[in-house]
């Protein structure tokens, strides 16, 4: 029943999400299990490197160049902002 408990804690683990006592407790019985020690190791070592790697940046730019892709490959998409002013083209007025 415990284990059960411990496999699913694993995650919250991996972030260090658990309070000092519950962690303290994991890592205890992991040392009588070979597989939740694994699994504590590798997912908490995955879980740094990703938090660790710097973010893709998100301009406005790259979000109208996704739009337009999938506008082009027929996606129904209606975003709530309104597209910016430099994507309309202005036509003569004939008088």
């Amino acid at each position: 029943m415990k284990n059960e408990l411990y496999n699913k804690l694993v995650d919250l683990y991996a972030g260090r999400e658990l309070p000092f006592e519950l962690e303290q407790e994991l890592e205890d019985a992991a040392t009588h299990d070979g597989d939740l020690a694994l699994d504590m190791r590798s997912l908490r070592e995955t879980v740094d490197v990703i938090q660790s790697t710097p973010g893709a940046d998100f301009t406005e730019e790259s979000y109208q160049r996704i739009l337009m892709r999938l506008y082009a490959r027929g996606a129904d998409i209606q975003p709530k902002a309104q597209p910016p002013a430099h994507l309309q083209y202005y036509l003569p007025m004939q008088g």
